[in-house]
């Protein structure tokens, strides 16, 4: 049952009241991730998550959906669900979840609009990387077009997002490349943070046995550190984004908004790396 479930959250909602939505993740392909490899996807019903709402602080002013892509329940179900909170949570004012874009690509700018009316106000999408071919070999399930035509229906929604991305995810040799690619695509859409990971190797990965076959070599340090460099001087979207690097994954911890932060944290990266 999903109490036995593990459960993963963004590090700023440490302190957020966490409801269940679904278990596991349905994708389930992603090369690089062993987040939900014991667990099948489940959705957790709505009596459940009633059971958890009613024995929740109704002076809650803030909650995120566990899962890995909660969205991909469908609309008539979510919409279920920000009722259900509006109602037992009545001064909940924020409901945020994790999201894939192959799911969002699936809504209609008018349905994310009912959703942010009906109280979700924030989600956490792994856009990962700006390169067709790295998104293909890391088995994504989405690719740049769809990315971009995403992130145009949440803007029009109005519904805010943290864009996750991923360095050394390209591999040896590929990051300044990889991070010109990501940048030019973030730079088309307004994003309330920028959120980078530094692609991490784990042992029961698809990733990992590629690895071990040659198929994938891990990219250096030193290129890692050009490719958050090449991020930094790039990133500069029509409206200025918070860019934030301080996940535990990262080799260096830095936080400022692009473009004007651009020369302090381009120092901030020489003095801590």
């Amino acid at each position: 049952m999903y109490k036995d479930a593990m459960t993963y959250y963004p590090t700023s909602e440490i302190h957020t009241q966490l409801i269940p939505a679904t278990i596991g993740c349905a994708h389930k392909k992603c090369a690089f991730c062993h987040m939900y490899e014991n667990c099948s996807y489940e959705e957790v019903s709505i009596n459940d998550i009633d059971y958890e709402l009613r024995y929740g602080n109704e002076y809650t002013e803030r909650v995120f959906l566990t899962g890995a892509d909660p969205l991909h329940m469908g609309f008539e179900k979510m919409m279920k669900i920000l009722k259900l909170i509006q109602r037992r949570l009545p001064r909940c004012a924020c409901v945020a979840a994790y999201a894939a874009v192959r799911t969002i690509y699936r809504y209609s700018v008018e349905e994310l609009q009912q959703l942010h009316d009906a109280g979700l106000r924030l989600l956490y999408i792994g856009f990962e990387s700006g390169d067709d071919e790295v998104l293909k070999f890391m088995r994504k399930g989405h690719t740049v077009e769809m990315a971009l035509e995403a992130a145009r229906k949440l803007n029009e929604a109005k519904l805010p997002f943290n864009t996750i991305i991923m360095y050394g995810i390209a591999g040896k040799g590929k990051g300044v490349e990889h991070a010109h690619k990501t940048a030019a695509m973030v730079n088309q859409f307004r994003s309330n943070k920028i959120v980078t990971m530094n692609l991490t190797l784990f042992d029961s990965t698809p990733l990992a046995a590629m690895v071990t076959k040659g198929e994938f070599t891990e990219a250096p340090m030193y290129e890692r550190k050009e490719e958050v460099r090449t991020l930094i001087n790039e990133i500069s979207p029509e409206t200025p984004v918070l860019f934030d690097t301080t996940h535990a994954t990262n080799l260096v911890k830095l936080l400022g908004t692009l473009p004007m932060d651009k020369e302090k944290l381009l120092d901030q990266l020489e003095k801590e790396w």
